[in-house]
């Protein structure tokens, strides 16, 4: 009997994990048009045809500073293969704080503002850094809280290239 239980727990709990995965990867990226420190737009719609990484995060947090010379590097690797990254920065003090950590770090791709809304759209963020992982056609497929090393990425952007 209790053999039985656990399997139906088990099963549900696989259905469950299997039909959030599917509607997840039909999900469309919420659109947005940020500007970057450069007063330049950058808008999501525009990279269609591009596998692009959204990643949420802040100067203050520790596991997002880590992860931002991998990302700088396969950036570096990827980004004529079709690769955009856009940062979103949640940083309450804004451009003040921001700029100089870009300069002083060298992040070579496009870092933009976030903003309460955008936030939202992209369902609430439960932590940061949170990654999304976006195909050519602009559907999310994938989502990474917490932080992503170099391997993991460049496995991740392999299956968004395809």
């Amino acid at each position: 009997m209790k053999r039985g239980f656990i399997l139906l727990i088990v099963f549900i709990l696989f259905l469950f994990t299997f039909s959030n995965a599917q509607s997840f990867q039909q999900q469309k990226a919420p659109n947005f048009a940020l500007k970057s420190y450069d007063g330049k737009t950058v808008e999501l719609a525009k990279l269609k045809g591009k596998a692009v990484i959204v990643n949420f995060w802040a100067t203050w947090c520790g596991p997002c500073r880590a992860e931002i010379p991998d990302f700088i590097k396969v950036y570096d690797t990827y980004k004529s293969k079709g690769l955009e990254i856009v940062g979103i920065a949640l940083d309450e003090d804004g451009w003040s704080i921001v700029k100089p950590f870009l300069e002083k770090n060298k992040l070579n791709y496009p870092v933009v503002l976030g903003t309460a809304d955008i936030v939202q759209k992209y369902g609430g963020i439960e932590g940061i850094p949170t990654t999304f992982f976006v195909d050519k056609n602009g559907n999310i497929v994938d989502r990474q809280v917490g932080m992503l090393t170099k391997p993991i990425l460049e496995q991740k952007i392999k299956v968004l290239l395809k």
